[in-house]
């Protein structure tokens, strides 16, 4: 099978990617064979082809918005072969700790992940805990489908972690893929959005999706805002979104890597009970959840389709910020 490795981790002109062919991976134990559909391009992803997150894997495949068929079960069950599956970031907890135990284990330290750990998507081929395989909703085809598998799934756990009330004023800085899924949850939950954004092109997505307003990144909301959450990996970002908070409002941070945050004051951007959390992956449910809100609410997804022999075009583009919405690689495509 055709799959692309991150076999020297740096910037994507030093071409950390080299792309191979190898045999077709054998399921362990309650694992699922999938033949891939199409893989989202995630900035996690790049993270680790450059090297900001350094690989669990040495020569791991990246890659964990996987829309793939099912080829084998290896007996593990949950699934039929022929099946339409999700494979998401998330690939294993231990199940006795004290976060799982609790419900939060997307907080597990014994946890794994898709395209870090193990094997992901930028492959014709990959395999996946059935446990951890997820259903998907209908009304979707797999070029959509794929984005909602991290950036929809994140964005939607972000959107909980910013404690947004019935009907508040939620600001939204950067508007990529997650950004531009969570803020359709956000509208379709009775929010006004407010978009903060240095991309025209992306101001202009905001708009007809129906966001209230649409400005740069740094400039300040046209009102004060009840929530935010910041997509951008930009921490010079932190201290104009929380001054933009109402009282009591809270900063969610959705990413898994972000620049160095300057030094904040204290009586400018955290006093009258203004919080900032961070979002730490998401737990199966936070994904059943979003994958059941995405099936009774038609979000547009917008995509940019690549070929799978192009990933390293997709990720190059991705890091310029030149992709429209999600990046998604489809192997039939070439």
């Amino acid at each position: 099978m055709r799959a692309w490795r991150v076999t020297t981790p740096g910037p994507m002109a030093s071409r950390p990617l080299t792309r191979v062919d190898e045999p077709v991976p054998e399921p362990g134990p309650g694992e699922l064979l999938v033949r891939v559909l199409a893989c989202g391009v995630c900035r996690t992803d790049l993270h680790v082809a450059e090297g900001d997150l350094p690989v669990h894997r040495p020569r791991v495949v990246p890659g964990h918005e996987v829309v793939g068929e099912v080829e084998s079960d290896g007996g593990a069950g949950g699934f039929a072969v022929g099946d339409r599956v999700g494979i998401a970031w998330l690939r294993g907890t231990d199940g006795t700790c004290a976060y799982c135990r609790r419900g939060a284990e997307n907080l597990c330290p014994a946890s794994v992940y898709t395209g870090w750990d193990a094997d992901g998507g930028y492959a014709e081929y990959a395999t996946v805990p059935a446990a951890y395989a997820l259903a998907l909703p209908s009304g979707y085809d797999d070029i959509e489908l794929a984005p909602l598998l991290c950036a929809g799934i994140i964005g939607y756990r972000a959107l909980l972690r910013a404690e947004l009330p019935p009907g508040g004023r939620l600001g939204i800085y950067g508007f990529g893929a997650s950004a531009h899924l969570a803020a359709q949850v956000a509208l379709a939950q009775g929010a006004t959005v407010h978009v903060l954004t240095r991309s025209p092109a992306a101001q202009r997505l905001a708009l007809q999706l129906g966001a209230a307003s649409a400005g740069g990144a740094a400039d300040p909301p046209p009102e004060p805002l009840d929530a935010a959450i910041l997509f951008a990996p930009v921490g010079d970002l932190v201290p104009p979104a929380l001054a933009a908070l109402d009282r009591g409002g809270t900063l969610a941070v959705a990413g898994i890597h972000l620049t160095d945050v300057p030094p904040l004051n204290y009586q400018r951007h955290l006093f009258q009970e203004r919080q900032l959390r961070s979002v730490t992956a998401n737990t199966r449910d936070d994904a059943r959840a979003f994958l059941r809100f995405a099936g009774e609410h038609r979000l547009l997804v917008t995509t940019t389709p690549y070929p799978l022999g192009r990933a390293d075009a997709a990720l190059s583009d991705l890091a310029a910020d030149a992709v429209s919405g999600a990046a998604v690689l489809v192997p039939a495509l070439g």
